[in-house]
């Protein structure tokens, strides 16, 4: 195991890396912008090297300055954590160049697998079924009109280095097409610097469904179960629960069986997710591989109690898989909820300010990964989660209500702070929600319906 490990993150993630590495033994050393120095992971890491401004792309997304941060403190190993640089091939390899352990897949792999068309082309190899469309990238507004003609409208054109969700467009028709295939790649070009994209079919009333894996160097592989994801705003998680409810279990094992045959072909190492849309029939289709930590990997642990980010400090490591697949026996079911700082009636607009008040919710079972505090001040510079509040439960019925109980004790407050925990309230209320019957269409569903008072109440 590493003695020293550089935790080249912020927020609830770095204080989630740094308490593994604490726990197995390892010391930390985290790297911080100005916005950050009162941060708790600064506060807690053995070391803290300051490396930039606010603006991530001249702190959080400046790798000569974390590389040369994780020199000055002598360790071994990056672990980025999810966002900013943990899916940038270029940053692993320039660890490796300097004798560090990026804590992830090796850079060819995490190249291949970022590329949305390089990863359909390796998964189709593999026999994972994809939604129809184009595999490689369409060059030509024309070309992408033969596309959607092809597979059928509604389309969604999505640029192929795109990821977070960013960069994709629905079209509804052929009228709409030409500006949005324009649009499209100039947002890609700016958003990731490739205005590459493809076109495939936007399958109505879908699910997204996900499958977490472990896979080491030496060629093994577990799947841990899967996770529905469909509550989204802006193609961004809101609500995720693990197992994926309302699915046979014949489709639940069949997901989780390519998912790890994709990976495994792809050469893919530590913890990743396979993402997969499934339609109402259960026909599911490869969306895309993601190479870290996933926000939503407290649900697989706690119907799992298998630590993740303690299995790929490990697996980075060197270690063989210290897991069989037989060893995963999931149990119960576990959902959770993200309280972003953003304000639903405006479209989910970001509400920073100070926290005048932070109390959030305990009691059995309810697990709270957050940064925020009493007097924490939520600043523009970076993505407005503050916290993820996930709860267990030996079946979904009582996990729901156990949600509802933590959300009405989760007492946050400041001048002008708004957060989606009304929203969230309205998302478990939904009679198709509380089946496990909804899709990806679930949010626009709820903003286009009426609202009430209690669930437009500030927090």
């Amino acid at each position: 195991m590493f003695e020293k490990v550089l935790i080249a993150n912020r927020g609830e993630i770095a204080l989630r890396v740094l308490r593994a590495c604490r726990e197995l033994g390892v010391r930390t050393a985290v790297v911080y912008s100005t916005a950050d120095a009162d941060s708790a992971a600064v506060r807690l890491a053995d070391q803290a090297v300051r490396i930039g401004p606010p603006a991530s792309r001249r702190s959080y997304l400046n790798a000569a300055a974390i590389v040369e941060a994780a020199r000055q403190v002598g360790a071994q190993a990056v672990h980025p954590g999810y966002g900013f640089l943990s899916e940038d091939a270029d940053f692993a390899e320039i660890c490796a160049e300097n004798g560090l352990v990026f804590i992830g897949p090796p850079p060819q792999v995490m190249s291949a697998l970022a590329d949305k068309s390089s990863a359909r082309a390796l998964m189709r190899r593999a026999g994972l079924p994809l939604p129809p469309g184009s595999v490689a990238p369409v060059p030509t507004a024309a070309a992408a009109a033969e596309v959607a003609a092809e597979v059928g409208y509604p389309v969604i054109v999505k640029a192929a280095a795109g990821g977070g969700g960013r960069g994709m467009t629905v079209v509804a028709g052929p009228a709409e097409l030409p500006r949005a295939y324009a649009r499209t790649r100039a947002a890609a070009q700016v958003a990731f610097g490739d205005d590459r994209v493809y076109v495939e079919r936007y399958l109505t009333g879908a699910r997204h469904v996900e499958v977490q894996l472990l896979c080491d160097s030496h060629g093994n592989g577990v799947h841990l179960g899967t996770r529905d994801c469909s509550v989204q705003r802006r193609h961004q998680k809101l609500v995720e629960e693990a197992p994926a409810p309302a699915l046979s279990a014949g489709t639940l094992e069949a997901i989780a069986e390519c998912a790890l045959r994709g990976a495994l072909s792809a050469g893919f190492t530590g913890a990743g997710t396979v993402e997969f849309l499934v339609d109402p029939d259960e026909r599911f289709h490869f969306l895309e591989i993601n190479c870290r930590i996933q926000v939503e990997h407290p649900v697989t642990e706690m119907i799992t109690g298998i630590d993740l980010v303690h299995e790929q400090l490990h697996i980075a490591a060197g270690v063989p898989l210290r897991l069989r697949q037989e060893d995963v026996r999931p149990h119960g079911v576990a959902i959770e909820c993200r309280v972003n700082v953003e304000d639903p009636d405006r479209g989910f607009a970001p509400t920073p300010g100070r926290l005048d008040r932070f109390v959030p919710p305990g009691g059995p079972f309810t697990r709270v990964d957050t940064h925020g505090h009493a007097g924490y001040v939520f600043g523009p510079h970076y993505d407005s989660l503050l916290a993820k509040v996930a709860v267990w439960a030996p079946d979904r019925e009582l996990a729901l209500n156990r949600l509802e109980r933590a959300l009405d004790e989760f007492d946050v407050a400041g001048s002008g702070v708004r957060t989606t925990i009304p929203f969230v309230r309205r998302v478990l209320d939904d009679a198709g929600f509380r089946k496990g019957r909804y899709s990806t269409g679930l949010v626009d569903q709820l903003l286009a319906g009426p609202s009430d008072a209690h669930h437009r109440r500030l927090c």
